[in-house]
């Protein structure tokens, strides 16, 4: 059996708890579980959570991009009209 760290949190104030509950609840998971993803979110570097465009990047960044040719305008922009 591996030895696994515990972490005990006292004075937790009840209001804390609670939203924990909810939260854990939310996501089907347990408590713990759930504090275990807020505090693997919490001190996650920012080279471990990319987002989504350098990952597409990083997957088909090597096929190359295209140019794409926009027509010049001839009047500028109108503001939408929401009176309607």
């Amino acid at each position: 059996m591996i030895a696994v760290p515990a972490l005990n949190i006292r004075n937790l104030d009840e209001t804390v708890k609670r939203r924990l509950q909810i939260r854990a609840a939310r996501h089907g998971r347990s408590m713990e579980a759930e504090a275990r993803a807020i505090l693997a979110e919490a001190v996650r570097e920012p080279a471990d959570n990319v987002g989504l465009f350098t990952t597409l990047l990083d997957r088909f960044g090597a096929l190359g991009g295209i140019e794409v040719a926009l027509p010049r305008r001839e009047e500028p922009a109108r503001a939408a009209d929401f009176s309607a």
